[in-house]
Order: structure tokens, then C-alpha cells, then sequence
């Protein structure tokens, strides 16, 4: 199965071959993996050639190793993020919005861990709210999880003149979530603003994460607006690479 004259390097070629297998089902999330003694002689290459092999999968998040067990197709869940509607009034007149609206779409049981706290804002969210630096914000932390599995983090900033008194600054900010008490305090809300990027996680998401080396991150930043123009909320997402889909509607006008 190894082709030794095409200049790719054997352990890739066996990474490669594994991958393809793994993701064409024949070896599921869960399975266990054959030994390092049956895959060198599937493959017919060194016990270094399949240890590097191992190595690049596991690097990647594809494979895991429990110790004095063996290798498993590492287990997860992939949550396709629609943007056609999460972000509608009728979704959060249906409790639908943001997160549970994945968890709906996506058939898993959704859970949310949150801390609020005040502080200053800084140049950047200063910036991005059109506030003056040191103006206190509203900053509400959360770890989401599907089915178990820790999925995103987001952390999202308001001008504390708009939420001070509000539901908004408890845990639980009840049905339809942040934008619907914000309506409710007389906010219309008029847009939404998203950009997304790439990029590697620090040490401090890979352990909330629980990212296994190599696997990027999405980082997702939505600036929502009133009517007025005015930036209400701030919300810093990042999501696991390996484990999100984002679907985009654009409509063609």
C-alpha cells in the first residue's frame, strides 16, 4: 500500500490511508484501532514509520491513546452553526436563539456554563462599543457543551448603562437570552455584524477546550447593533476547528 517512489514520505501515507478510513466509517468514533504490530505489517514499514503516522493523527485530534490500552478514534460531535435564523426575533420569541437553536438543529443536549462580572473596557472593546475607554461593561463568560463535550466559549460585553438593573446581569438571563431582555428595556435591535478567523488556541482555551495539540480554533466576533447604529453587544466566540460547520445564507440581491 505504500508507494515508494512517490516522494511522499511513508508515515504520511499511512496517516493519510488511516484518515481516509476513519472518516469513510469503516473505523467509527470509539473504535479501537488495530496494535502497532498489526499495522506494521498491514502497512509493511517500521515501527518508527507507524509511531510517526500515530503521532500526526493524534496531532491533528483524530486519534487518541489510553494508556496501556491502545488507540481509538476519538469521539465528538460536529455541530453544524445555520445562520439563516438563530439570530431572529422569532427564534428568540421561541427560545431557539444562539446556542439552543445549534442544539435544536443538531439534536444534542446543550449546556451552558456562566460567570458575569464588571470591568473596565479596554482600547479594543472600547473601540468596538464606541465607548470611552475605562466605561464599565458587562461581561458575561460561558462554556458550552453538547452532549457533554465542550464545544465553544464565548464572552460577551455591553455598555453597563444598558443592562444595569436588568435581567441580563444574572446567570440565567431567562427565555430568548440576552437580545430579548435588551428588547424588553426598550433596545431594538436592527443588525447583526460577524467576522470569523483562524487561528491556533492559547494554553488557556486548549484546557477548557480540552484541545489535544494541533487543532485549530474559529475565532467568531458578532457586533450586534440598534437602530440608532449604536453597538450593544460585543460577543468573542471561538469554536473547536474540528468540530464546527458555519452555514451562511447570502442572499443574492
Amino acid at each position: 500500500m505504500i508507494d515508494r517512489v512517490s516522494g511522499v514520505p511513508a508515515y504520511r501515507q499511512v496517516a493519510s490511508d488511516l484518515r481516509n478510513k476513519i472518516q469513510a466509517g469503516q473505523y467509527a468514533a470509539g473504535d479501537k484501532l488495530p496494535s502497532e504490530r498489526q499495522l506494521i505489517v498491514d502497512y509493511g514499514v517500521s515501527r518508527i514509520t507507524i509511531r510517526e503516522a500515530i503521532g500526526l493523527l493524534r496531532a491533528e485530534g483524530i486519534v487518541t491513546a489510553e494508556h496501556g490500552k491502545g488507540l481509538y478514534v476519538r469521539a465528538g460531535v460536529s455541530v453544524v452553526r445555520l445562520s439563516r435564523s438563530r439570530l431572529s426575533r422569532a427564534a428568540r420569541q421561541d427560545n431557539q436563539a444562539f446556542f439552543l437553536g445549534d442544539a435544536e438543529a443538531n439534536a444534542f443536549k446543550p449546556t451552558v456554563q456562566t460567570t458575569v462580572r464588571i470591568e473596565e473596557a479596554g482600547l479594543e472593546h472600547a473601540d468596538a462599543l464606541g465607548i470611552e475607554p475605562g466605561s464599565p461593561v458587562l461581561v458575561r463568560d460561558r462554556v458550552m457543551s453538547a452532549d457533554g463535550v465542550v464545544v465553544q466559549l464565548a464572552t460577551s460585553r455591553l455598555p453597563r448603562d444598558l443592562t444595569e438593573g436588568t435581567q441580563i446581569e444574572q446567570g440565567d438571563t431567562g427565555a430568548g437570552g440576552i437580545h430579548a431582555r435588551l428588547e424588553e428595556a426598550g433596545v431594538v435591535l436592527h443588525h447583526h455584524r460577524e467576522s470569523v478567523a483562524t487561528r491556533m488556541p492559547t494554553a488557556e482555551e486548549a484546557v477548557l477546550l480540552q484541545l489535544p495539540p494541533g487543532v485549530p480554533v474559529l475565532a467568531v466576533r458578532r457586533t450586534t447593533y440598534d437602530t440608532t447604529g449604536r453597538a450593544v453587544e460585543v460577543n468573542d466566540m471561538t469554536l473547536v476547528g474540528n468540530r464546527y460547520e458555519l452555514v451562511y445564507d447570502i442572499p443574492a440581491d
